[in-house]
């Protein structure tokens, strides 16, 4: 008698991980014309404190297969993120992560913020390739394209170096989870962020930056209602509501020392600044010497200028 066979069952999404990103969209792209296509993304959008920060990594028709283990960089844990940034940095053409800090975001709002860091993140990878052609941006919103606005505003939000004319823009929908030069944009903005705010953590250690990136955490909410508010908190926002009614403070001491609490604005430039640049070039996340060339950020436009003044840190550009 024979023995009937059991149907294999369908392999679930789950079973076999999830989908990797590919450069299919970016491919179609290219092959429809344009010549430079950038993956961009943004980290920090719904933070409380730090900058926005937007990552880009540019693709050609010669780029190979993104690196091994390349996901959007909320699937990946710490560790799996900056173990990819050297692989991540020797396989696009150009890349770039760009900041607006949060006298900036106060200033502009999240929107315009993200714009101005999105077009500095353009402004590195444009010394090193050209103009891009099209970005692909993730979601259903195109926040980089500029707006019309008045000659002012427009001279706020310019940025040294840009492109004068915007690229063409392609939102999609979890494109870091299918677009291969989007995940590893999010994934060089978010190893870069979440640096940043460690470092300014031990500026400020009663608010657990290091742990919390900066976002609505149960001791970053505490430390808000016992201190008050920072010159790296995004002031603008209901950090009222959020803390859980107690009206922030104007200033709160960065350390326990009495020797920093004096001069918190001037420390906190001086902080930003250290960090940017050593963020850029740490040992563990040093460019490969194979990879595309990048520059050094220029941290001397207008906007920066505007943000140190009004007491946010200064950005990379």
């Amino acid at each position: 008698m024979t023995t009937p066979r059991r149907p294999t069952p369908p392999r679930s999404r789950a079973a076999g991980g999830p989908r990797k990103p590919t450069l299919r969209h970016e491919r179609a792209i290219l092959g429809s014309g344009a010549r430079l296509v950038a993956g961009m993304d943004e980290v920090g959008r719904g933070a409380l404190a730090g900058p926005v920060s937007v990552g880009v990594v540019v693709v050609d028709a010669a780029t190979r297969t993104a690196p091994q283990g390349l996901a959007d960089s909320k699937l990946l844990t710490p560790a799996a993120r900056e173990t990819l940034v050297p692989a991540v940095r020797r396989w696009g053409v150009a890349w770039a992560v760009g900041h607006a800090g949060p006298a900036e975001i106060d200033a502009h709002g999240i929107v315009g913020a993200l714009r101005l860091a999105g077009r500095r993140a353009l402004a590195q990878v444009r010394r090193v390739c050209g103009d891009v052609d099209v970005v692909l941006l993730d979601g259903s919103h195109d926040w980089l394209s500029r707006r019309e606005v008045d000659l002012f505003e427009a001279a706020d939000l310019d940025v040294a170096g840009a492109p004068e004319t915007d690229p063409a823009v392609r939102t999609l929908v979890k494109a870091d989870l299918q677009c291969s030069s989007v995940a590893a944009a999010s994934v060089l903005a978010k190893v870069e962020r979440d640096m940043l705010l460690t470092r300014l953590a031990r500026q400020y250690p009663t608010y657990a930056w290091d742990q919390n990136k900066g976002y609505s955490a149960p001791a970053h909410l505490e430390a808000l209602r016992r201190h008050g508010t920072t010159p790296q908190h995004r002031r603008s926002w209901n950090l009222k509501a959020i803390s859980g009614g107690q009206e922030p403070a104007e200033t709160a001491a960065p350390a326990p020392a009495a020797e920093a609490a004096e001069a918190a604005a001037a420390e906190v430039v001086e902080a930003f600044e250290a960090a940017v640049a050593q963020s850029l070039a740490p040992e563990a996340l040093a460019p490969d010497p194979a990879a595309s060339p990048q520059v050094a950020p220029d941290t001397t436009g207008a906007a920066d200028d505007a943000a140190v003044g009004s007491g946010g840190g200064r950005m990379t550009s």
